[in-house]
């Protein structure tokens, strides 16, 4: 699928902003994840959106609406966790879906145990906007993370 983009292609940066090519949707999520710019992580999902943490997480769950995927989500890992990022490495792209290989990095605030676990995250893409969200990954790692030994 060719990425349909009316701004000016003479600017990558103005052309990647503005695209709905799936990939680059989602690439925008992670940046402004990474940045902590929860309104430009609002802007690329979609109004119904169905965000789904798996069973086992912390935040397990399926919260829908762009705000109740920030307060949620992002919001409540950044009160448990310093500086938790998800470094997203490999795409594979099929229409509107895409899975992305990452791996999650952080510290957590109570036990300062440090976490860095591989996940998979599977999101749905349409119009430009992420409609569907579902998280793979090793919760007994995280949980461990949040878990005094004693």
């Amino acid at each position: 699928m060719t990425p349909t983009n009316t701004g000016d292609t003479s600017d990558p940066a103005a052309a990647f902003a503005t695209s709905a090519a799936p990939a680059d949707v989602v690439r925008r999520q992670y940046l402004a994840s990474a940045a902590g710019d929860l309104e430009a992580l609002r802007a690329t999902l979609a109004a119904d959106v169905e965000w789904t943490e798996m069973a086992g997480f912390p935040l397990a769950g399926t919260y829908r609406t762009p705000n109740g995927v920030t307060a949620n989500v992002m919001e409540q890992l950044g009160k448990e966790w310093d500086n938790w990022t998800a470094h997203d490495d490999t795409y594979v792209v099929d229409g509107e879906n895409v899975v992305v290989l990452a791996r999650y990095t952080a510290v957590n605030k109570a036990t300062r145990k440090p976490i860095n676990v591989r996940v998979a995250h599977h999101f749905v893409v349409r119009g430009g906007r992420i409609v569907r969200f579902e998280q793979f990954v090793d919760t007994a790692l995280v949980r461990e993370a949040m878990t005094d030994a004693g």
